[in-house]
């Protein structure tokens, strides 16, 4: 037998890297990839032990810590699935996940436990393990793993078989599970390597939760693969991720416009030495104007991008050179990512042509998990992933996303994309978020409305918006009201929760 999979990252780095640092904690501790490796061992003969195998769902609930990617590697070891669950997801959520994936073992943090009692009963799961110490009574992962019997797992894996499922941030409805190969992160990591340039020299500050898959998919994976180091955040804030940047000399750091604008209005912004950073990606949507022009003045350039939890998710890239010369897009396809541009009918369409983006290559995910019917909604006759984003390429072959479908305004006949008019509102000085939605309206059928957030001292009102965009856009495309509301409502990447917005105002899904 032999594991052709992630479960081999380990082993490898342990034989090639073992004294390279993997992992800084945020309270300064770190690990070697022989200590990393090591406690993967450890971790596999766990559940082996408990009777975990190949084709084995493992859930967990937990922040972000060694024990998350650990535990990864070890289902990876087993040919086990495991299933990284939102720690944002209500109980109800949770208990959603653990009974859709068919969980036969949890792991979750301490502090999370009232999450889970629900769902353990409802999907009746027979092994339950805490991360870390655990508690005074019920021993975690550091006592229970090196007490396992056995060493190091190796079960035939191959490149096809399955090693995740992601839960969909559900914007669209209901979360499904996307089960994602061993291929399709492997894939995905080569992609990061080879048009990001990620190399065994990079520092990766890790800010965003490693359960969404562009933190564990384009971040930890290639940073893995090349041998790099990863300093590990529970979470984000902006004055301390600036601190660990100046104090780790941080060379790569991802997130979404949010959380770089919160950089740049930090009081610690202009005194902290930024001179490592150079590899910045930015996804969730397109760098605004003033988020690019902070960092520019700093010596800082972006790579944008687009993708999705079923392509692994990188999709596209731009590269820093072209932010400018190509702003509003989201980039050309990955190195090893095919995209193309549909009608309604499945027919390509000429360059510059608005269709649906459908995406190829070794990143795109197996399916849905349990849903047979979605999945083959989801390919199209030849194979080709169909996002259900709207976009186009121009002469270049530069993908621009319009908008998803579902979110697609239809006024009087007339189609209006959000993001067209959501780029030019979130350049406006005083907002600081934005999403235009679709309200039924009696005449038109639908008009778009904007519901902001605005900086601290700021006002705005529907005439001043309605003002700057006026001339620079089809008068029906203009909101026809513009709210102010003190936050918007996100998922756990980043992503602004329409369904929620048209339920307060108006539009139901």
């Amino acid at each position: 037998m032999h594991n052709h999979g992630l479960g081999s990252w380990m082993s490898k780095r342990r034989l090639k890297s073992p004294d390279k640092t993997a992992l800084i904690l945020g309270d300064g501790d770190t690990l070697t990839y022989r200590e990393m490796a090591d406690r993967v061992d450890q971790i596999s003969a766990l559940l082996a032990a408990r009777g975990i195998g190949k084709g084995d769902a493992v859930a967990y609930l937990g922040e972000n810590s060694p024990d998350f990617l650990q535990t990864l590697f070890a289902c990876a070891q087993l040919g086990a699935v495991f299933v990284p669950v939102n720690t944002r997801f209500a109980p109800p959520e949770v208990t959603y996940v653990l009974t859709d994936s068919g969980a036969r073992a949890l792991i979750h943090d301490v502090e999370l436990a009232d999450r889970v009692a629900d769902g353990v009963e409802a999907a009746r799961i027979p092994h339950v393990l805490l991360t870390g110490d655990g508690t005074d009574r019920i021993p975690g992962l550091n006592q229970l793993g090196p007490a396992a019997p056995g060493g190091h797992a190796d079960a035939d894996v191959s490149l096809d078989d399955p090693v995740a499922i992601v839960y969909t941030s559900g914007t669209t409805g209901k979360p499904k599970g996307a089960l994602l190969s061993h291929g399709n992160l492997t894939w995905c990591a080569m992609n990061c390597i080879v048009d990001y340039d990620v190399v065994s020299a990079d520092v990766a500050l890790m800010i965003s939760p490693l359960f969404h898959v562009a933190s564990l998919g384009m971040g930890a994976m290639p940073v893995v693969m090349t041998g790099g180091t990863m300093v590990l955040e529970k979470g984000f804030e902006a004055g301390r991720a600036l601190e660990l940047i100046e104090r780790h000399r941080v060379t790569m750091l991802s997130g979404v416009p949010t959380t770089y604008q919160l950089m740049a209005d930090h009081p610690a912004w202009p005194s902290t030495d930024l001179s490592s950073l150079h590899k910045l990606t930015c996804g969730g949507s397109a760098v605004p104007t003033r988020i690019l022009n902070a960092y520019e003045e700093r010596g800082l350039h972006f790579s944008q991008g687009y993708g999705m939890t079923e392509t692994s998710p990188g999709a596209t890239a731009l590269s820093p050179d072209m932010t400018r010369a190509k702003q509003g897009s989201v980039g050309l396809p990955h190195f090893f990512t095919d995209v193309r541009i549909a009608d309604e009918e499945g027919r390509v369409v000429p360059r510059g042509t608005v269709g649906e983006i459908e995406i190829s290559g070794p990143n795109v995910f197996l399916g849905y998990h349990g849903m047979p019917e979605a999945t083959a909604a989801s390919f199209t006759d030849d194979g080709w992933f169909r996002s259900g984003d709207l976009g186009y390429l121009d002469e270049d072959g530069y993908l621009y996303i319009s908008d998803r479908l579902k979110d697609m305004i239809i006024s009087g006949g007339e189609n209006i994309y959000p993001a067209e008019v959501e780029s030019l509102i979130g350049d406006i000085e005083a907002i600081s978020g934005v999403a235009v939605i679709g309200v039924p309206d009696e005449r038109w059928g639908e008009v778009p409305w904007a519901v902001v957030t605005v900086r601290d001292g700021a006002e705005v009102t529907t005439e001043q918006v309605r003002a700057r965009l006026d001339g620079v856009l089809a008068r029906y495309k203009l909101p026809k009201n513009v709210i102010v509301v003190e936050e918007l409502p996100r998922t756990a990447s980043g992503k602004i929760r329409k369904p929620d917005l048209r339920t307060r105002f108006g539009r139901t899904v």
